[in-house]
């Protein structure tokens, strides 16, 4: 017997539901419902757009009208018009909001532990199962943003980019290429460019960018996190610092590649690159350039 599909992810619907406390009148013991303190943990202490928050968590205004009053009765938030355009409605939090948050930060750390420790040797695969279902949740909210290439969250897409290239390339030595990067100010404006793609406050994959001569940049450093392959994300990310390249006044790009490397080979012929002479070495074995 094959369970249907439909009655499996209904299934895990209601395993979820029950583990995260959704249906609770106090979300982790702390006498607000889930809805609230999601709100609330979207709120930060610089202010925050509650037109966001409400877009984020897909609320209806009314309900969200409700939340905020609550939370602020609560003293855990302020609301204000913002100053420069009077149409726009800002929350911040409180420090008594501050601690709120902390209690609950603190709460959810441990019982995601608690979780992780239940899954004893699948814990790996659980929580790869997680990512996936998470990134394709957020899809419609997944956001591709600058970052320094030194940046945390730079350095966690650069490892896994390498550890990744040396799982395909067989005999690369990831040795030759520490991370942080050396010459990372290549990659830093005005010379160059870093992207991040992010799910949630999950980085998802990057793409970079860093001058050759006057008229021609290197496209970098081209990877998309497992759980979230298959969506376009790297066309998007492709997209998106041939953008960049283009706001700089380039002409030419080129980037280097590994025959391996089959699904972005792919790719790049898929969106106008073409083969090029030679300009880089091992473990490179076919260079690309395009046009803009």
């Amino acid at each position: 017997m094959t369970p249907d599909p439909i009655a499996r992810l209904r299934r895990f619907n209601r395993a979820v539901t029950r583990e995260v406390g959704a249906l609770d009148t106090s979300f982790l013991g702390r006498g607000r419902p889930l809805g609230m303190a999601r709100v609330l943990q979207l709120v930060s202490a610089e202010g925050t757009d509650v037109a966001l928050i409400r877009d984020r968590l897909g609320l209806d205004s009314g309900l969200m009208s409700r939340f905020l009053r609550s939370l602020e009765r609560e003293g855990l938030i302020t609301t204000a018009s913002d100053t420069a355009d009077r149409r726009r409605r800002i929350a911040r939090l409180t420090a008594t909001g501050g601690a709120e948050m902390a209690a609950y930060d603190s709460i959810g750390r441990d019982r995601a532990a608690r979780l992780i420790a239940r899954a004893g040797s699948r814990a790996d695969d659980v929580v790869a199962a997680m990512d996936l279902i998470a990134t394709l949740l957020n899809r419609d909210q997944l956001a591709i943003r600058p970052a320094d290439p030194d940046a945390p969250e730079a350095l966690f897409c650069l490892k896994s980019y390498f550890n990744e290239l040396a799982a395909r390339i067989p005999g690369l030595d990831t040795g030759k290429f520490p991370v942080p990067d050396p010459q990372a100010d290549s990659y830093r404006p005005p010379r160059g460019r870093f992207l991040v793609a992010w799910s949630d406050d999950l980085p998802v994959a990057c793409v970079s960018l860093r001058p050759l001569d006057a008229a021609t940049a290197e496209v970098k450093r081209l990877w998309v996190h497992d759980s979230a392959r298959g969506q376009g994300l790297a066309r998007r990310m492709m997209t998106a610092i041939e953008d960049e390249a283009r706001a700089m006044g380039v002409q030419r790009l080129k980037l280097d590649t590994n025959s391996a490397l089959t699904a972005a080979l792919a790719l790049y012929r898929a969106t106008g690159w073409h083969d090029t002479a030679p300009y880089t070495g091992a473990p490179a074995d076919i260079w690309l350039e395009k046009s803009l």
